[in-house]
């Protein structure tokens, strides 16, 4: 396939990075843009490209993968002063993996004509390793056009539906996740409080028939009370969950469940937990005094 597709990755941290170092690995050389010149110098040694900015890292590509943290970064690389559509609309397809709102992805459509929102499942591992699910949003045609890229970073690319439904599916994901781990954290706070081991706890919880296996992975960050080189920040879980209840609203939607979590979750981030992994809410949980809680 070398030669004749052009991919550029806007944004390299665990998704993008890993996404990248695949690409590479599967004969195609990315040109690669991020906001700190670490990761995209690590590229480099490994033969990417690496632009100045966001607009020369788009400008001959074919398909321009666009994963960022959040809807404020990802606004700025594609639509600030030296974004991606600084210099008017791209002639290959946009593939956002951002969680952003549908509103910007409403402007990002009267921008550039071919969009396409991917809602990535998976982590830094089976994005290097080719093996995320990806459930893409947009036409046919578009899709078409990514395919062969989306074909080399996935085990399954799902057409789920028109502009923005890749992104609205992913922003559910995300919702459960953040559900399933609060209460996971919440069923182990309890445990402790009335005199049961943490870990007995836990391994109780993986190995019974009400674990997922996202509770599972998680598990093992809660029974080592180890939160730092977060797979998924608490901070961008409580986005997620904001999200969400704010596409429900639009709806009309009552969703206590997302709500209660959100507000667990926001007091994390305003306690100084945000930048941890999100299984680090059980701090939180946990209570002033309990094990495991902030100093």
């Amino acid at each position: 396939m070398s030669g004749t597709i052009t991919v550029a990755v806007v944004g390299l941290g665990v998704m993008g990075g890993g996404i990248a170092r695949r690409l590479l690995g599967q004969g195609i050389t990315p040109t690669v843009w991020n906001r700190s010149p670490g990761p995209a110098e690590a590229l480099a040694g490994l033969g990417a490209t690496v632009a100045p900015t966001p607009a020369l890292a788009a400008r001959h590509a074919d398909v321009v993968l666009v994963s960022l943290a959040d809807g404020a970064a990802t606004e700025q690389a594609l639509l600030g002063p030296d974004g991606v559509l600084a210099d008017g609309p791209l002639d290959g397809v946009l593939a956002s993996a951002s969680t952003i709102s549908p509103d910007l992805l409403s402007v990002l459509r009267e921008r550039t004509p071919q969009v396409l929102d991917l809602g990535l499942l998976g982590n830094g591992d089976h994005a290097k390793n080719g093996e995320l699910r990806v459930y893409v949003g947009g036409t046919d045609n578009d899709l078409a056009q990514a395919q062969p890229v989306l074909d080399l970073i996935a085990k399954q690319v799902v057409h789920i539906g028109g502009p923005g439904d890749g992104m609205r599916l992913k922003l559910l994901m995300n919702t459960l996740m953040g559900i399933q781990v609060q209460a996971m954290a919440e069923a182990t706070a309890l445990g402790e409080s009335v005199g049961l081991d943490r870990r007995a706890v836990l391994d109780a919880i993986t190995v019974s028939g009400f674990a997922t296996p996202v509770m599972g992975f998680k598990a093992r960050r809660l029974a080592a009370e180890r939160y730092e080189d977060p797979d998924f920040r608490l901070r961008l879980m409580a986005k997620d969950l904001s999200l969400a209840v704010a596409e429900a609203d639009r709806t009309g939607l009552s969703l206590p469940l997302v709500q209660t979590a959100l507000a667990t979750h926001e007091e994390s981030v305003r306690r100084g937990d945000g930048d941890l992994d999100c299984a680090a809410v059980s701090r939180t949980v946990a209570g002033p005094h309990g094990k495991g809680a902030r100093p």
